[in-house]
């Protein structure tokens, strides 16, 4: 898979991630990383806790997320 923003500019570069938001292949030069903590849901007699993720968007997504 190339990177969907690459293409749009007349590149062909390998993507190296998945926009978890709209689904495009991205490289690692347009996708944008965000450390995220995960709650899992609290059950009778278990803890809760935070788990660390991350999500992996493309720059046009997360633009548009920002402008929100």
């Amino acid at each position: 898979m190339n990177c969907f923003e690459c293409d749009q500019q007349g590149q062909t570069v390998a993507a190296v991630a998945v926009c978890s938001v709209c689904g495009a292949g991205v490289c690692a030069t347009h996708v944008r990383t965000e450390a995220k903590q995960l709650r899992e849901p609290a059950n009778p007699g278990k803890v809760i806790h935070d788990r660390s993720a991350r999500k992996l968007t493309c720059s046009t997504c997360r633009e548009a997320e920002e402008a929100v």
